[in-house]
């Protein structure tokens, strides 16, 4: 019987799993964390579960919530894995397992078709292009026959058209129970599904925007859980700072007002109310961005609060704004359409308001230029109180697992960040044979990082290891700036050249592995969530040692505050940050029991700085070599016997 057997026992050697799952090989790592987040569901208790790659943690964190008998939140770091997960991995450990729960996937609005939208589009008729009145024709024969509206499931739209918008909603501009269509809504239909079931897959941005949205008292998207399991969970603290922050931009007052004026078309007369403080709305945008300028493109608040000129022009948009406010308020009556309009303007006053106060200690106040527009932030300091009241509040489990939590064995940089007091914390090797599937360079010769030829050193030096790789090699930078400077130094290797911004991730990626021989040039979003087992990839170079650029104004305070504290901000936090970002980079090269390859880490601070064990200690076992000849070798045809 399965309902007695333990989550150790049923991933066993003599468990369902081996019978039943084809190529599914007993991992007594995978069963170790599965009897963890056992006893952590059963407990209520935190656990911090760092799996190598090659684990098997998805199953080892399905079978036993799956087996709990409460009601489980999952979250994973993408839309993509998010899709993995609901559509292959539950299905076939519910079939293993044979039990009957109610599982529902859901995801943020955006995702959703908006029937009401869509049929207003369809009657407006105006599109700037045959591509899109195509698209849009498509998306009306989809309408028809999904199920679930998710566009996750509709591949013949592009994901990034600009026809979507047109076609989903907002939370402003949702009608909400007075949509002519709420009965078909399949955003209401996803929540609903998502109330009632007893497993629930998210995304962290769904997750902790509904957890921020909860402590605000504005009510929960997601059901009240008795456990969370945050997958690729290292993702955590930088998304916490970007949900527990007050943001305001220029694009969502400009929008405000857009709205507003064509809210005006079907209310009569309002639009003489509303004329003079709508008419100062994007004049105080465009004179604050042009104040804006002269500043560097991100930094702290102290350089306005210098600054009189900017400072006047902030004012000057924050008395706009708070016109039309005030000007909304006696129009709110009229539709729903005002009221939706009015709430919208006091919520960005409010915001603009908190954003503009830099006296609290405990924020740090900052601003990022785009090339049309700008944002203010408000982000905490110190994330550990407000994540430690949100695990205190739900009263559930709280279970972290990723590939890479830990540094040199030690979790307390990620458990220090999520206010994490002394929990459970378990380190998984991975399976994989490392002595013999791989092999770290670390290459002789190669100058400080700082030198102005160091680019072009470490590509002098990665040309012999491209070679005898036969391509099917990653380049990773650490800066967009060596990237596009280390193409430019390939552009004669003869092998095909994939760089990061010349096509979409997916199609470069796609393109790579059909290539055979690709060499790929990528910055920080190929670090992570980037799968490519297999032969295609047999080598990853890296550049620099990953540590954070030093002008984000975030990073800068809290390095301040731990001087401030007595610390040591660098080994405190810059160097565990770096060693995390590194084991993520260098987590690309091994992704499958059969894969073979050869890790090129280039920074010659790994072996002339003390820190440089601590990074070596955090990767995986491989053994390490500084001769050209033993990469040589380890790619030279091996005799078969």
């Amino acid at each position: 019987m399965i309902g007695s057997k333990s989550a150790r026992e049923l991933l066993g050697p003599d468990g369902p799993f081996v019978r039943e799952v084809p190529n599914f090989t007993p991992r007594d790592c995978q069963q170790v964390m599965a009897e963890a987040v056992e006893e952590a569901i059963a407990d209520g208790h935190s656990l911090i579960a760092e799996a190598g790659t090659g684990t098997g943690k998805t199953f080892a964190y399905l079978v036993p919530a799956l087996l709990s008998g409460k009601r489980v939140i999952v979250s994973t770091g993408t839309k993509t894995l998010q899709d993995q997960l609901f559509h292959r991995d539950l299905p076939r450990v519910r079939d293993v397992l044979g039990v009957r729960l109610k599982t529902s996937l859901l995801k943020g609005r955006a995702n959703y078709l908006c029937l009401y939208r869509l049929e207003q589009t369809a009657k407006d008729g105006r599109l700037p292009s045959r591509d899109q009145v195509a698209q849009l024709q498509a998306i009306r024969t989809w309408a028809q026959r999904t199920g679930s509206g998710d566009r996750g499931e509709f591949a013949d739209v592009p994901e990034d058209s600009a026809l979507w918008p047109r076609v989903t909603s907002t939370a402003e501009n949702c009608l909400g129970a007075e949509c002519p269509m709420f009965a078909d809504c399949f955003v209401v239909k996803a929540r609903r599904a998502a109330q009632e079931a007893d497993l629930v897959v998210v995304n962290h941005h769904l997750l902790f925007a509904d957890l921020a949205i909860k402590q605000e008292g504005f009510g929960e998207i997601l059901p009240g859980a008795n456990a969370f399991i945050l997958d690729e969970a290292h993702q955590i603290p930088e998304l916490a700072g970007v949900f527990f922050s007050t943001s305001v931009t220029s694009r969502q007052i400009s929008e405000l007002a857009q709205d507003t004026l064509a809210e005006c078309a079907s209310v009569t007369g309002a639009l003489a109310s509303l004329r003079e403080p709508l008419d100062a709305i994007v004049p105080a945008v465009k004179r604050t961005r042009l104040a804006l300028d002269k500043l560097p493109l991100k930094g702290a608040f102290a350089q306005i609060e210098n600054d009189a000129a900017i400072g006047a022009e902030l004012q000057t948009l924050a008395t706009a704004l708070r016109k039309l406010a005030d000007a909304l308020a006696q129009q709110a009556e009229r539709s729903r359409g005002m009221d939706t309009m009015h709430e919208r303007a006091e919520a960005l006053c409010g915001r603009l308001a908190g954003v503009l106060d830099g006296g609290a200690h405990e924020w740090v106040h900052w601003y990022e230029l785009f090339a049309q527009g700008f944002s203010l932030h408000a982000t905490p300091l110190d994330l550990a109180p407000p994540l430690r009241t949100l695990r205190e509040q739900s009263r559930a489990s709280w279970i972290f697992t990723s590939a890479t939590l830990s540094v040199a064995g030690r979790f307390d940089h990620f458990a220090n960040q999520l206010g994490l007091d002394d929990p459970v914390a378990l380190s998984l090797p991975s399976p994989f044979d490392f002595a013999h599937q791989a092999l770290l360079y670390l290459p002789q010769g190669l100058p400080d990082p700082n030198a102005a030829d160091y680019t072009e050193r470490v590509v002098a030096a990665a040309r012999p290891v491209l070679h005898a790789a036969r391509g099917r090699t990653f380049i990773l930078f650490t800066s967009h700036r060596a990237l596009r400077r280390a193409a430019e130094l390939l552009v004669d290797a003869p092998y095909p050249l994939f760089i990061q911004g010349t096509a979409p991730r997916h199609q470069l990626l796609t393109e790579f592995r059909e290539s055979g021989n690709g060499v790929l040039l990528g910055a920080a979003s190929f670090w992570e969530g980037v799968d490519v087992a297999g032969e295609a990839l047999s080598c990853v170079i890296i550049d620099k040692l990953p540590f954070a650029a030093p002008d984000d104004p975030v990073l800068e305070a809290r390095l301040a505050a731990l001087r401030e504290a007595g610390g040591n901000p660098f080994f405190e936090w810059q160097v565990p940050a770096a060693a995390i970002a590194l084991k993520q980079g260098a987590g690309r090269l091994i992704r499958d029991v059969d894969d073979r390859g050869v890790l090129m880490l280039c920074d010659p601070r790994l072996t002339s700085r003390a820190y440089g064990k601590l990074f070596l200690k955090s990767l995986p076992p491989l053994p390490a070599t500084r001769s050209l000849g033993d990469v040589q070798g380890f790619f030279s045809p091996r005799l078969i016997a």
